[in-house]
Formats: structure tokens, sequence, C-alpha cells
């Protein structure tokens, strides 16, 4: 592949990698913070989940149209517009105190994760095709990084009594140092170089031929699996398994933390085990730790976070598998797969909220060990048809 410069190919990974940490400190505020908004809100937990639906909703209009853009315009205008969105969405959040203007300020903010996830990943597998299953997998480990230092952050400062808000506003710096860096980073030629026009009824055929529906449905489930978990364990296991801020604050951070120790170790493995194999055993891992988490011992509480070690390679790798698969208009398949993981981050909280509501927070929280068995037996069927295939 001709590029203008190997600096500028590395430029621009880096840059994508950092805007993926910047992405997972601002996104996984949102959990640390939900037990200290639903308080200042006076909202129930089905208010709260329809505040945070506002994310996903924008999170998938953005993949879904960022795909295409994406291919028209080049990845640097989807990331620059990712970046303008997400500092609006936080400034909404530090201004506004009713119900609407909040959920439009999260939409905002979904907007601009839908765009870093779709341009950051579509750069990756454009600037280093033969590598791009463990740079996915490295580039995810950096938004297990931010994932991680976000409750950190967050913990520290409701602990000591300050706003939610103002935990919010502090990821601001993050977000304008990254736009500076998109804004003086030279647009990588490899990747503009590929620009080309989507011809919709093409796409429309070869976006769900094969197996790659499947894939679609798995990424929405998964990522249902994740956020669920991501968004209402600190309150779960502040009103269920009686931790205190601190504590249930610092799971959040080891759920993501060993997340990103998860997608690290995940990236030398992947190509050597198989995408699909090792997507199941990790699957069955993370299922049996949420069953443990959720009905074993109170003091086996710390089996919710270590499922996310488990989790952790399955979104990265499904990436992975899907731009094998496809070739042409690459950034708008991959835009579809992402609006299918926003269908699924959009249900998965919600249906938490919702289901806690009427059953109580125990068995709304169990809402997410039926998405992962569910996950579970869509992997296991998969690798049975490949095994079927090979023979």
């Amino acid at each position: 592949m001709q590029t203008s410069s190997k600096t500028t190919l590395w430029v621009w990974t880096i840059l994508s990698f950092f805007a993926f940490f910047v992405f997972g400190f601002t996104d996984n505020l949102k959990g640390a913070i939900l037990p200290a908004f639903l308080r200042d809100m006076d909202f129930s937990y089905a208010t709260g989940a329809n505040v945070l639906l506002g994310i996903y909703i924008g999170f998938l209009a953005a993949t879904l149209l960022a795909g295409l853009l994406a291919d028209v315009a080049g990845k640097k205008v989807v990331l620059l517009l990712a970046a303008i969105f997400m500092m609006a969405g936080i400034t909404g959040l530090s201004l506004f105190s009713e119900f609407w203007p909040l959920a439009l300020s999260m939409l905002v903010l979904g907007l601009g994760f839908g765009g870093i996830e779709l341009g950051a990943n579509n750069l990756i597998v454009d600037l280093h095709a033969a590598q791009k299953g463990r740079l996915l997998n490295l580039m995810s480990v950096m938004h297990g990084l931010g994932s991680t230092a976000a409750p950190l952050y967050a913990g520290f400062l409701l602990a000591g009594d300050f706003s939610w808000r103002l935990v919010y506003q502090g990821a601001l710096v993050l977000v304008i140092l990254l736009l500076v860096f998109l804004l003086l980073a030279s647009s990588p030629r490899s990747a503009e170089q590929k620009n080309e026009p989507v011809a919709f009824g093409k796409l429309a055929r070869t976006a769900f031929t094969g197996n790659t529906p499947w894939f679609y449905a798995l990424i929405a489930i998964y990522v249902a699996t994740e956020i669920g978990i991501a968004s209402w364990i600190v309150e779960y296991l502040q009103t269920q398994k009686g931790l205190d801020v601190s504590l249930s604050t610092q799971m959040l951070s080891l759920y993501f933390g060993l997340m990103m120790v998860g997608r690290f170790i995940g990236s030398f493995l992947v190509e050597r085990i198989g995408y699909l194999r090792i997507m199941l055993m990790a699957a069955l891992a993370a299922l049996a730790c949420v069953a443990i988490g959720i009905f074993g011992p109170p003091g086996l509480f710390f089996f919710l976070p270590a499922s996310g070690f488990f989790l952790s390679i399955i979104f990265p790798t499904i990436t992975a598998t899907v731009s094998d698969q496809h070739t042409e208009n690459q950034g708008a398949i991959l835009g579809l797969l992402f609006t299918f993981a926003g269908v699924g981050g959009m249900v998965g909280p919600w249906l938490v909220g919702i289901a806690s509501d009427l059953l109580g927070l125990q068995l709304g929280f169990s809402t997410s060990l039926l998405f992962g068995g569910v996950m579970t037996a869509g992997m296991g069927f998969l690798l049975h048809q490949q095994n079927k295939q090979a023979k």
C-alpha cells in the first residue's frame, strides 16, 4: 500500500489510538456518575435509562451516516465532526437540568462516539490491512485504558462531593486536545485515495451476503451485554451488594482495566486460535463470570468486573472478521456493522433500566446475563457451520 510517508501512517495510527482513549474515557463516565445523576435529577431507573438512550440513538445514527461519509469525504472529516459533537454534548450536559435537553445532549455526545468508532476503526483497517486483527485489538486497549481511568477519576471527584456535571466537564480537556491534533495532522493519502462513490444497490446486496448478517446480530447482542453491565454495575453494586461509592466505581474501573488487559493479550492470540473459536471461548467464560457475580455469594461480586477480561476481544474480532469478508465500500459496511452495535448499545442499558423498574434491580441487571447467553449460542452455531464447511 502506498502512503504519503511512514510517518504520516503512524501519526494517524497514534491519533486513532488517542481518539479511542478519549472515546473510552468520556463514554464510561456515565456508569460512574449514574447514581449521583439519578439522585440529583430525582429520576427513576426507567427515566434514567431513557436519558442514556440518547447516547445510543446518536451512536446508531452516526455509525450509519459516518460510514457513507467516510467513503465519500474521508476519515479525517468524520473524526473532526466527531470531536465537535463530543464538545457540544458535554457542554449541554454541563448546562441543562430538564429531561429533554439532557437526552438531546446525550444524543449529540453519541454522534461523536459513533464518529470515532467508525472513523478510527476504518483507518486502522485501511492503513494496516495485514495486521488489522492485532491492531484493532490494540486500539481497543486504548479504549479500555480510557474506560479504566474514567471511573477512578469520577469516583475521586464524587467522593469529594463534587458535582457529576463537573466530572463531565473535565473530559472537555481531552476532547479539545483531540480536536487540535486532528486539525494539525495532514490527511493519510492511502486512506483518502480509497474514497469511492457508494453504489447503494450493490451495497444492499453485498452487505447481507453469506454469514455477515449473523455478525450484525452478534455485535448488537455483544454491545447490549457489555454496555448493560458498564452502565448499571455501579448502581447494582451499591444497591444490591452494599459497596460504597469508592469501591463500586473502582469495580467499574477494574471491569475496563481487565478488558484492556484482555484485548492486549488477545491481540497476540486471535490470529493463531481463529476468530470464531476464540470468541466462543471468551463468551462462555464471560457468561460464567456474570452468573457467579449476580447469583453467587455476596463476596463473589468481583466476578462481575472479571467478565470484562473475557468480553474484551469480541468487538474488535467481529470487526476484523467482517472487514475480511468485504473489501469494497468497506467504510459503509463497517458503518452498518457499527449501526447494529449502536442498536445493541441502545437496547442493552435501556432494558436493564426498564426491567429494574418492573422487577427490581437484581432481576433487571440479570438481563445482561440473558444477552450473553444468546450471544454465546450464536457464536457456537457459527463455529459449527464453519467446521462443517471445512470438512
